[in-house]
């Protein structure tokens, strides 16, 4: 069907408590988050809840993506303030390229204790089936 939408979407749910247990851990902030997502977080009163949404954030664009967890974390940037938005690289961009990725937006939130993302994509066409393991 030409011209036909697929909108995808994902959402994201952490505790605030275990990303402050990671952040404690050498390497992790490197290894997830840009210098640019770094610098935004550890601005904050509580970088931990920053750190946090944007991180559910990463997780929710590679659902909405169809991608999951075949991403590198610094591959999706969560931009923004004021409102957040996404940045793709490398291989998350290319494939957000094959499956047609036409506009992505994200939503992120967090209370004291949790932190939640949604993601909704707008793609050409969903994404192709990943093959399943045999039983």
């Amino acid at each position: 069907m030409a011209g036909a939408l697929a909108l995808r979407t994902g959402l994201d749910l952490i505790e605030i408590a275990r990303i402050r247990r990671a952040l404690e851990r050498p390497g992790f902030r490197e290894r997830c988050f840009t210098e640019a997502e770094r610098a935004y977080c550890d601005s904050k009163p509580n970088p931990a809840e920053s750190y946090a949404a944007r991180f559910a954030g990463k997780e929710a664009v590679g659902k909405a993506l169809g991608c999951g967890v075949l991403f590198t974390w610094k591959e999706i940037e969560i931009v923004g303030p004021p409102k957040p938005g996404v940045t793709l690289s490398g291989k998350t961009l290319r494939w957000a390229e094959r499956v047609g990725m036409r506009e992505i937006d994200v939503s992120l939130t967090h209370s004291h204790t949790m932190a939640g993302a949604t993601c909704v994509a707008d793609l050409a066409a969903p994404p192709p089936a990943r093959p399943r393991p045999a039983a």
